[in-house]
């Protein structure tokens, strides 16, 4: 069994429902699930995300991570792909 985590979700239950509602992207509605789950009691370990979310528990984490620094916007944050090098022929 993993040990508890604490982290303080600024978000409401309600805005994170809003949010999941109208997320497009697969992953950003995973994070948004995650901390969802967490503000609303439903999960206390992070072992139990990972496998409600068929994710590696270091994913979890850094999920985690990057909204302890960065808050939601950092989290949801969409990375731009590297263009190919096809392209630039």
């Amino acid at each position: 069994m993993s040990r508890p985590f604490k982290i303080e979700i600024a978000e409401s239950e309600e805005e994170l429902k809003k949010r999941l509602q109208t997320a497009n992207l697969g992953n950003q509605k995973e994070k948004l699930m995650m901390l969802w789950w967490i503000k609303s009691g439903q999960v206390k370990e992070q072992q139990k995300i990972g496998k409600r979310l068929a994710k590696d528990t270091s994913t979890v984490t850094r999920w985690l991570q990057k909204y302890r620094t960065d808050g939601i916007s950092g989290l949801l944050e969409i990375k731009k792909a590297l263009l190919c090098k096809t392209e630039n022929r």
